[in-house]
């Protein structure tokens, strides 16, 4: 019969698998992502002849990615990660290549279509990450998102670099320089959906749902209790509130500084601090998440973007300095309520609907940042950029009680009870012998 810690090396190392493929099918996605957003106001206002509707691009990839999610979701729901995963893909390639064609046939209406599609690739990315946890032991699912999330980064800095020789390279081919990045994000959500659809196997959705409800080990006792508990609303509501924050404050940043004569590589450095405080904290974030606590990560992005608010009011107007601070801290703020909602969410929604809880809940996240992007515009016309600023570090100490009383209220693992760890077990040839064996999960 097949001993306990048989079983546990086996689990261990199908979810090394499952983050080395994930990985790696990460690094070319976040290229892809990075490329084709790099360009697509610029496309845009090149195609239509004006600057009025250059944001447009911004508002379609919002409004693709949030179809997507539910529907990458509910293909993971019914058929696994390694499907919904590439089919989102193989959209999100579809999508760029719509927009290299719309480019070289200077088609207006095949360019805002294929821009909606080409959102898929994005929704993907992101859900990307739940894959990475469904095999985890609950102690270690807030490293299992980090890690993904430090491989988008890989790609998503990588991107950019690109534009220029894609451009090029589009040129010689008679294709609108501006179009070529849609070219290398079309081929980089191409490989991707490959690597996931051939490599992927056992699939880990399928793969979790052979195994019973786990539970976090046992050796830090009450600790334990206090770091998984969560619940998906107190997870959804993280990610929500942090994408709103987020979004209004990074997006009007830019204008701020113009505004007030900085210049393109200022406003550049800013964001690129930003982007980098994003992802780059992850595997700190990660650690964080799984020792100290879903709960008390939570609420420290709640503090930190409203630290990051009340640096970005009182920054003097040319203090490029202090509004770099805040951008970073907008980040990292940002960070930790993406790794800790999604750690919640994973230790609560039961593996029979996981993804397709997770799917909706991505949804919810996309229109959040959608409505953040649009409200900042609005508010910041009516009052100014410090109070836009204020605002958004006020709106996120909102996840402070909410995740409390779900601390209190919700999902507590290790309480009362001996906890274990996930297995796969089913009789082998051997049944009637009494014998048994790890068995494959589900392809």
């Amino acid at each position: 019969m097949t001993s306990t810690t048989d079983v546990d090396t086996a689990q261990r190392a199908l979810q090394r698998r499952t983050l080395a493929v994930v990985m790696a099918s990460q690094v070319f996605s976040g290229a892809g992502l990075a490329a084709g957003i790099t360009v697509g106001s610029l496309l845009a206002e090149d195609m239509l002849n004006t600057t009025s509707l250059s944001g447009l691009p911004s508002a379609l990839f919002t409004a693709g990615s949030a179809a997507t999610a539910l529907i990458v979701g509910r293909l993971s729901q019914n058929f696994g990660r390694r499907t919904g995963l590439a089919a989102g893909y193989a959209a999100g390639a579809l999508g760029g290549a719509g927009v290299v064609l719309a480019g070289y046939l200077d088609n207006v209406l095949l360019l805002l279509a294929a821009l909606l599609v080409y959102g898929a690739g994005t929704a993907t990315n992101l859900q990307a990450r739940y894959a990475g946890t469904d095999l985890a032991s609950p102690e270690r699912r807030g490293r299992a998102v980090s890690t993904i999330l430090v491989a988008t980064t890989l790609g998503a800095v990588a991107g950019p670099n690109l534009v220029a020789p894609t451009g090029t390279l589009a040129e010689g081919w008679g294709i609108p320089a501006l179009a070529g990045p849609f070219a290398l994000a079309t081929l980089a959500y191409s490989v991707a959906g490959v690597i996931l659809f051939l490599l992927l196997r056992p699939d880990p959705l399928l793969a979790a749902r052979t195994m019973p409800p786990s539970t976090p080990a046992p050796a830090t006792g009450q600790a334990s209790a206090r770091a998984f508990a969560g619940s998906v609303p107190a997870g959804a509501v993280t990610m929500v509130l942090t994408q709103v924050v987020m979004v209004a404050v990074m997006t009007m940043t830019p204008v701020h500084m113009h505004a007030h004569g900085h210049d393109l590589h200022a406003t550049g450095l800013v964001i690129a601090v930003h982007i980098a405080a994003m992802y780059l904290p992850s595997p700190i974030t990660g650690i964080l998440v799984d020792r100290v606590g879903r709960v008390p990560v939570a609420i420290a992005s709640g503090g930190t973007l409203l630290a990051a608010g009340i640096v970005a009011a009182t920054a003097p107007e040319d203090s490029v300095v202090l509004l770099t601070v805040a951008l970073a801290l907008l980040g990292l703020g940002w960070n930790l309520g993406l790794v800790s909602g999604t750690a919640m969410i994973a230790d609560s929604a039961p593996a029979a609907t996981r993804a397709k809880t997770q799917g909706a809940v991505d949804v919810s996240v996309a229109l959040a940042g959608a409505g953040g992007g649009i409200a900042s515009g609005m508010i910041m016309s009516a009052t100014s950029y410090p109070t836009l600023s204020v605002l958004g570090g006020v709106l996120a100490l909102a996840v402070i009680p909410f995740v409390a009383v779900s601390a209190t209220r919700g999902t507590k693992f290790g309480r009362g009870q001996h906890a274990s760890r996930m297995r796969f077990v089913v009789p082998d040839a051997t049944r009637g012998t009494g014998g048994g064996a790890v068995s494959t999960p589900p392809r």
